[in-house]
């Protein structure tokens, strides 16, 4: 049995990694690549390392791109076999993956007219909708810890991993020429204590872990120092009678911010200001949040159990779903909260509020997550006085608020923790999804205190897993 990297290694996109034991193949995640343009469009197109074909299976840690949003063009280059994930992944990754292919479609038209300028051919989305729609006849739901058999002598468990609605780990018992391993696949690992979701589960009893160290050299500041900073964004841009716009990411952050403004309503934090949701993909999955409210931990159960509305619901909250509604919000001048993407205001409704609400100095422009270099969301982030929305000029006189503590991957404490419960058991630590400083300094925590020997993989490399 081994392991190969062919995805985020060194890095922190486009996780995919690929199992081989019993003459079968197992792929564990099958995510978009996310970068430069063409970097992205010659890694996302093209498998180099396997023929999709010959994959025997597929297991999804959950929904988010940069894990499932390859799969179109698996499916299209030949994959015929089941793609498993908890029930909420699977139901996120089918509008997610719609939304992606939207998203590709409309890259490529912008892409096409710059290159016809130029007389140069015009090029193929990364995929398309129609692409996207083939994914789901192969998508597979399961239950937390059902056991079910991917590969012949392999049996997986998928386990709460505290990250987003549906996201788990994957603990595979594998028996291979008469002997027994077992390996325990992170995915993202979410933080305790967050708004929503259950806690992750620890992992336990296992010979390998391969585990996410995205911020393995920095722990996070306290969910309830963001509560506190928002609402007094809040209540300082009402008081000026302004509007808070908020790039906010379509799936996870959303419904953490809607959240967040129910529990402010109720206990009347804030004062009465309207909330709208301006996303399709936002109103989409907070959608599928409300259908999977088993998977809330208990004080949100507790939370609706003794209110009038469910968790993502309130009297002053308003789900945009027409291009009109939108566009109305507009039109209007009082006080209000709008949640919108993308998460780092490089495309959707959000660049159209921020057009026609950005020079007006009552107003606040949220900043909630961290923004990549070169996006409208960090320029806005750097506080920068002039800004480009659809090629036109603003002067930015909205003021900028930025929130820390509210990313949904886990610390550098919260890792420690994770991989420390199998110091007993675990014969290697394997580290993925993590820039080379947060794997060091995060492999050095680890040798301070005794645990596990690590193995940072770089990107096509394999690794023999030996049964014990």
């Amino acid at each position: 049995m081994h392991i190969q990297f062919l995805g985020a290694a060194r890095t922190v996109t486009g996780s995919c990694y690929l199992i081989h034991v019993n003459n079968q193949s197992l792929l564990l995640e099958c995510g978009l690549y996310q970068g430069k343009r063409e970097e992205s469009y010659e890694k996302n197109r093209n498998f180099n390392f396997f023929e999709p074909a010959k994959i025997d299976a597929v297991i999804l840690s959950h929904a988010h791109i940069d894990h499932s949003g390859n799969l179109p063009n698996l499916v299209k280059q030949g994959y015929n076999g089941p793609i498993y994930g908890t029930n909420g992944t699977v139901a996120l990754v089918d509008i997610m993956l719609m939304d992606s292919g939207h998203i590709q479609e409309c890259d490529v038209q912008f892409v096409n007219k710059k290159r016809a300028k130029h007389g140069l051919p015009p090029v193929e989305p990364i995929y398309t909708q129609e692409d996207s729609a083939a994914v789901k006849p192969h998508l597979v739901g399961k239950d937390y810890e059902e056991p079910f058999h991917p590969i012949n002598g392999v049996t997986a468990r998928l386990i709460e991993a505290g990250h987003i609605l549906g996201s788990a780990a994957v603990r595979l018992d594998i028996e291979e020429n008469g002997k027994h391993t077992s390996l325990w696949f992170s995915g993202d690992i979410g933080r305790p204590n967050m708004p929503l979701l259950r806690d992750p589960v620890l992992p336990e009893d296992v010979d390998y872990l391969m585990m996410e160290c995205t911020y393995g050299d920095k722990p996070h500041r306290d969910p309830e120092e963001a509560f506190t900073e928002f609402r007094d964004v809040v209540a300082r841009t009402y008081k000026k009678g302004g509007k808070v716009i908020i790039p906010a990411f379509a799936v996870g952050r959303t419904q953490e911010l809607v959240y967040f403004l129910h529990q402010m309503n109720r206990r009347r934090l804030i004062p009465s200001i309207p909330v709208y949701v301006d996303s399709p993909l936002a109103v989409a999955a907070s959608d599928v949040f409300l259908k999977f409210t088993d998977y809330f931990d208990e004080e949100t159960s507790r939370f609706v159990a003794n209110g009038s509305h469910p968790a993502l619901n309130f009297e002053k909250l308003t789900y945009i779903r027409s291009l009109d509604e939108s566009k109305a919000l507009n039109e209007r001048h009082e006080p209000m909260i709008i949640i919108s993407a993308s998460g780092m205001a490089e495309s959707g409704r959000i660049l159209h509020h921020l057009r026609n609400n950005i020079e007006d100095p009552r107003n606040t422009i949220l900043i909630v997550s961290w923004q990549s270099p070169d996006t409208l969301g960090r320029r806005l982030a750097d506080r920068v006085r002039e800004v480009k929305i659809f090629g036109e000029v603003f002067q930015r006189k909205a003021d900028i608020a930025t929130i820390g503590g509210l990313s949904a991957h886990a610390g550098q404490d919260m890792l420690l923790r994770y991989a420390l419960n199998v110091k007993k058991t675990a014969r290697r630590i394997i580290l993925v999804h993590g820039e080379p400083p947060a794997a060091e300094a995060f492999r050095q925590k680890l040798r301070e205190e005794g645990g596990t020997p690590t193995f940072y993989p770089n990107l096509g490399e394999a690794v023999e897993i030996v049964p014990v």
